[in-house]
């Protein structure tokens, strides 16, 4: 039993429930908390240190902002929340780029230096097991944008040594390793993944880490899948079944694929990945965007979008929300393509802004995606292997291969 459950009041427990729209379910809604609190909880992409790079705050206390802090974190019976250490993609230049990293890197450290009592770094799978343990929430780091690698393979070794354990190859723009999903077609400069990409994931299998395919292109996707020798991850992308078109989203080949390989698609939890309404909404809204702010250059960008989209509102109608079920559907899809073995949770907390599905808005919620799990259907050996026990199993299978091979 891990140390914050078991001093955590009884009292606290239930409030936390009732608050979460749970206390009034009767049975289920109590299972899926003790679900929760009782078993290992791994999300593998929360955007907290660009958060705080935006708006200093401190999650090791509750905060008003964001969706991430360490009292929504006990609640939620989270225990191991990847720190995405995030390099926008228009930050070109390679030593800014990895001058970047560290500084998000040096945050987190901080973060648990002020924090002991609460939170770990993890960079191990066997950290975490332990942490988890000792009543401690692990905050293992997934680096987002590969682009502070640079043109220096040293740099894989070097991120390896800070901390890293999954690279995200690229974002939103091609890079050095790879094309991205969200350049135009006639933009991507590679046809995939370059010559130093493929030979950046080698290095990323030798030294244990885990690649990520979420934001490549197609085309870098199935040429990482020939090369790689590990299972590999989609830390936070959804089923393109239900956004078609949507290259973000990983197709059902691609799905099947992943499972082949042994990987894990982790859920994200932003609506435009949920559902084609949201998505198309959404599409339409970040296009207009791009023209208003060339028409309004006096505006200043801290104000930019939130204008933009109150117009946007106005003239097409509210965002339309995703919701938990959505976020079930996405599981049982994959769950009925390749088993539950491939499944897992990649929420995109703190970095899909205000767009998370009714249900589902911070880390305190994971119950309810538990009880939702529940009324579906699901065991509790599959809850735990959707919950986080997938993730650890491909981790362990990376820092296997990796020790083999030395």
């Amino acid at each position: 039993m891990r140390l914050f459950k078991t001093v955590t009041p009884l009292l606290f427990v239930l409030v936390a429930a009732c608050a979460n729209g749970l206390g009034d379910t009767g049975d289920s809604g109590l299972i899926a908390v003790n679900l929760a609190r009782d078993n290992l909880i791994v999300d593998t992409h929360i955007d907290v240190p660009y958060r705080l790079q935006e708006t200093p705050d401190d999650v090791t206390s509750a905060t008003d902002g964001g969706d991430f802090d360490y009292p929504r974190a006990v609640t939620g019976g989270l225990n191991a929340a990847f720190m995405s250490i995030y390099t926008p993609a228009d930050i070109e230049d390679n030593v800014a780029a990895f001058a970047h990293a560290e500084m998000l890197i040096d945050m987190i450290e901080e973060i648990v230096e002020t924090a002991p009592d609460k939170y770990a770094v993890a960079t191990t799978t066997a950290d975490v097991r332990r942490q988890f343990a000792a009543g401690l929430i692990s905050l293992p780091l997934g680096m987002e944008n590969g682009s502070p690698i640079g043109d220096d393979m040293a740099n894989v070794a070097y991120f390896r040594d800070r901390g890293i354990r999954y690279i995200t190859l690229t974002h939103s723009k091609n890079n050095l390793i790879s094309d991205s999903s969200y350049e135009d077609a006639d933009n991507r400069r590679w046809q995939g993944l370059s010559e130093f990409g493929a030979d950046v994931v080698r290095e990323m299998n030798r030294l244990g880490i885990m690649i990520d395919v979420s934001h490549v292109s197609d085309d870098a996707f199935w040429q990482i899948m020939d090369i790689t020798e590990a299972p590999v991850i989609a830390s936070h992308s959804s089923a393109r079944h239900f956004t078609p078109g949507w290259e973000r989203n990983m197709s059902d080949e691609m799905i099947e694929a992943l499972a082949d390989n042994g990987g894990v698609i982790m859920i994200n939890f932003g609506s435009a990945f949920l559902s084609e309404e949201a998505n198309l909404y959404s599409v339409a809204r970040a296009d207009a965007e791009e023209l208003w702010r060339a028409q309004h250059p006096d505006v200043a960008e801290a104000e930019a979008e939130k204008m933009h989209d109150a117009i946007w509102a106005a003239e097409h109608g509210p965002f339309p929300f995703a919701d938990v079920s959505d976020v079930l559907d996405h599981i049982d899809h994959v769950v009925a393509l390749v088993g539950i073995d491939h499944v897992g949770i990649g929420s995109d907390y703190d970095g899909v802004g205000d767009s998370l599905p009714t249900g589902l808005k911070d880390v305190s919620t994971y119950p309810n995606l538990v009880k939702g799990l529940l009324a579906r259907g699901y065991s509790h050996d599959d809850i735990k292997k959707i919950l986080g026990e997938n993730l650890m199993r491909v981790w362990t299978a990376v820092e296997e291969n990796a020790a083999a091979a030395r």
